[in-house]
């Protein structure tokens, strides 16, 4: 999968579904039982998702961001949030091989064991998450208030999120919290840029 935490769910339509059902309780034919949502309202749901504008980068040509955006390359972060990604073949012409920036790779990594919910899914062990896009993070408090980022919410800034990360990103933490001030500062800068 590529959808989910976990890299759980195949595709966009059985995400929306899953969410639909597991958050909100309602129930769409690709679940058990009567559906309470038609595959048309799915497919409208569907529609609006694929098709969502990405929040548009910030102060691109800021010399503090674009030094923290070379910051964010040599300590290693952009191997798992890759800058840039090649959407596939798609119907409508707006999607169809779009060269994107949504700094992910869409893969599981394990992020050690301060970061476990113990919970496996499918093949995705407790300590494995989905990289999730960086894309429009720098609007995550604009958007929602206090941000509550990782997988439960439970780191309250950018710079706690990254102080979690371990296993295949340890050495990548252990760059960014060697940094200077003004280093660190930059990075941020870039990231809420994004």
């Amino acid at each position: 999968g590529r959808f989910g935490h976990k890299a759980t769910e195949p595709s966009l339509r059985t995400q929306a579904a899953r969410a639909f059902h597991d958050d909100v309780g309602v129930t769409t034919s690709l679940a058990d039982g009567a559906p309470e949502l038609s595959d048309a309202d799915l497919d409208d749901v569907v529609f609006y998702l694929r098709t969502l504008a990405v929040p548009d980068r910030r102060r691109r040509d800021d010399p503090e961001v674009r030094r923290g955006q070379a910051l964010f390359a040599s300590v290693g972060c952009a191997a798992c949030h890759v800058p840039q990604l090649q959407t596939g073949t798609s119907g409508f012409a707006a999607l169809d091989r779009q060269t994107i920036h949504p700094y992910t790779d869409l893969l599981l990594h394990d992020l050690g064991e301060g970061l476990t919910d113990r919970r496996p899914a499918f093949g995705a062990s407790g300590r494995e998450w989905r990289t999730p896009p960086l894309w429009g993070l720098g609007l995550t408090r604009v958007v929602n208030g206090e941000p509550g980022l990782l997988h439960d919410g439970r780191a309250r800034t950018v710079t706690e999120a990254v102080l979690w990360h371990g296993g295949e990103a340890e050495t990548a933490r252990e760059r960014f919290r060697r940094l200077s001030t003004s280093d660190r500062e930059a990075l941020l800068a870039f990231l809420r840029a994004l």
